[in-house]
Formats: C-alpha cells, structure tokens, sequence
C-alpha cells in the first residue's frame, strides 16, 4: 500500500531513505559534471585512438553494469560492437564471481571496466586476462580501490568514479540515480573520442543541465499534483505496471524503469518495446489481471484488505506521441481493454537529453514509490 501522505511530506520522505536515493536522484546532474570533471583529469579528451575497437566488451556487477551496457549500445546504434559480459561463475577468493574474456578477444578490442564497489577480485583477475590478450583496459570505479590497482599494473586508463560525499544507512543499490549517471559518463566521453557515439563535452553539459530541470520538476518539495514523478508513483500503488516503449532513447529507459522498481519497491513489472509488446502483453490485458476482470468487492474490507492487483500501462516515449507510429495503437489497446495508462514524454532535445530526462522521471517515480510504501496489513 502506498502512504499518500507521505508523498507530500519532504521531512518524512528525508527520514524513510535510508539509502539516499532522493538525493542520489536530486544530485544526478551534479554527478554528471563531477563524472566528466575526472575523465578530463584522467586524459580522456586528449586520446587520439587509431580507430574504432572491433568490439566494446563490458564488465561489472548486477545491474549497474547492464544498465550502463544497455545505454551505450543503444546509443551506439545497431551496428554498434558493444557486448556485456556476464559472470562465467565462481573466481578462486571464496564467493566471488569470475568473469571470462571471449576467446577472439584481443588487441583490436576495448574492455570497460565499471562497478560501483572496485573491490571485486574477479574484475581485478579480469584486467590481467586483458592485459595478458593485449585488449585495451578503461576501469571506472571508486578511488582507491583494489580494482585501481589492477587497471594501472595492466597499464590501462582508469578514471575514478565520481562517488557521493556522504553516507548512507543501507547498501548501495545498484539502481540507484546517482551510481548510473558516476559511470556512465566517463564511458560516454571515451567512446566519444573513439567515433562510436556522440557524446562531445557540450552535449553531457545539456545533459546534466536537462537532469537538473527534471530535480527541480520532480522534487521531494514539490506537491503531487504538480510533480509527474510523484504522480506516477501514485498510479502504480498497488498495480502490476507493463511498460511499453518507443522510440531509440525510450527503450532503455523503460528497461531502466522495470529494473529499478524491483530493485528499489520490490514491485514486479514487466516491459517491452512497440509494436512488438502489443502482442507480448495481449494476453496479460485480457486475463486475470486486467482491470475488469476481479471487479471491487463491495464487502471488502477497505482497511485491512488490498485492493486486487490489476494492470496499469506506462507509455515511455522519446518524442510527440504524433510522430510516432505504435503509440497511438498501444494507447487504443488497453483503453479498449478498461487498462488504466501513464504516459511519459521529454521535451524536445537531442538524444542524450531526452534519453537522461525519461530516465531521471523514472528514477524519481521508483524512488517515491520505494519510500513511501508500506506493507499490507
């Protein structure tokens, strides 16, 4: 269940995020100008590449480095060479997990390196897999750190992850704003000089100057009613969401949002891209979770018993809803299925930027979300 009341009471939110989520959220432009600061004092601008790697291999724990894969692939388009790599299985320190390099890899390739801890010793081993095949080494991590270490003895280039300044109660999550935005941005500058994408130092300034605007629309002082962020949130208490996307910069976005909201409020969802998620999710709308298929029951008890779980669409799209040739299909669908429907849309901007400011209304909806439920009695 959601405490509403909460949602509106930026004392309380400050006290229930244990985490710092908020302002890991409200900090994410910040973090973006911090990020870029350290790949220019780490030399990033000043690399003259030879050309484009002949492949992109990246390597990190859970979901901040799929999401940081997932976005940099993305942007590079389909032709793109960018590949995560997965945990192969256990590394030789107790519990610890290895990572492999593919057996083509070599001297033409690019390893990244990102992970918000540093203190793995499978990524560490990882690094001296690469040096010994020859691949380039870019790290992104805290400062020091035991993977640190490991990216300069293989004489790679490591750039320090542009940590927060003060502690939280609670782990980091993965998901957090501020861990994506640390990480991702020195990977955007390097592969900026190296032709892949484009993400020159004027376009991560519109970046975090969009992720700022978004902090100010979205934050905890902000009423309900005039915050989208806050209103998503209150939309999908107590629903399943299904999130659709279209667009290039709206997928990953989407795939961002699903992830988060497990992670951050424990609240399933399930996401695909458009046209094809008309046909993935047909079903779903129209069988037991769909908004008319358990109606209210008139004698329960609306105190102790929640209410049945029902469907909600959340339409992510990077552009006007008229440009574009699914979203109108899609928000027909489940308006003729009774399926109650958020929908999303940055305003005009380059890709970069309307990618980080669907990304960043999502971060604010899941963090809400996360902060101000409750469990059913």
């Amino acid at each position: 269940m959601l405490d509403e009341a909460l949602l509106d009471n930026p004392e309380g939110l400050a006290g229930a995020d244990r985490r710092g989520l908020l302002r890991g959220a409200a900090e994410a432009g910040a973090r973006v100008r911090t990020a870029a600061r350290h790949a220019a004092e780490a030399g990033i601008p000043a690399l003259t590449p030879d050309g484009r790697p002949r492949a992109v291999l990246i390597a990190g724990p859970g979901a901040a480095a799929t999401h940081t894969a997932d976005l940099l692939g993305t942007l590079a388009g389909a032709g793109g060479p960018v590949t995560r790599l997965a945990p192969t299985g256990v590394a030789p320190a107790p519990g610890a997990l290895r990572w492999e390099l593919p057996g083509w890899a070599g001297s033409v390739d690019l390893l990244l390196i990102a992970t918000p801890d540093g203190t793995e010793p499978g990524l560490s081993l990882l690094a001296e897999q690469a040096y010994r095949r020859g691949c380039t080494v870019v790290g992104v991590a805290p400062a020091p750190s035991p993977l640190a270490d490991a990216v300069g003895a293989s004489h790679g280039l490591f750039v320090p992850m542009a940590t927060a300044p003060y502690d939280v109660e609670e782990p980091l999550a993965a998901s957090a704003p501020g861990v994506l935005w640390a990480l991702l941005t020195p990977l955007l500058a390097l592969l900026d000089r190296t032709g892949l994408l484009a993400a020159p130092p004027e376009a991560l300034e519109k970046v975090a100057d969009r992720l700022d605007q978004v902090a100010e629309r979205c934050g905890p002082a902000i009423a309900t009613y005039g915050n989208p962020a806050k209103t998503l949130a209150a939309e999908l208490a107590d629903a399943l969401p299904v999130v659709w996307t279209e667009g290039t910069s709206a997928g990953p976005a989407g795939r961002r949002f699903a992830a988060a909201l497990a992670e951050l409020s424990g609240v399933p969802a399930v996401v695909a891209e458009l046209p094809e998620a008309l046909a993935a999710h047909s079903a779903l709308l129209a069988g037991p979770l769909a908004a008319g298929a358990d109606p209210d029951d008139f004698f329960r008890d609306r105190v102790e018993e929640p209410p049945a779980l029902h469907a909600r669409v959340v339409l992510l799209r990077d552009r006007p809803i008229g440009s574009l040739t699914a979203a109108p299909a899609a928000r027909d669908v489940a308006l003729d299925h009774d399926t109650p429907i958020s929908e999303l849309e940055p305003a005009a901007g380059g890709e970069l930027e309307t990618l980080a400011e669907l990304i960043a209304m999502t971060d604010f909806a899941a963090v809400y979300l996360a902060l101000a439920s409750k469990p059913s009695s």
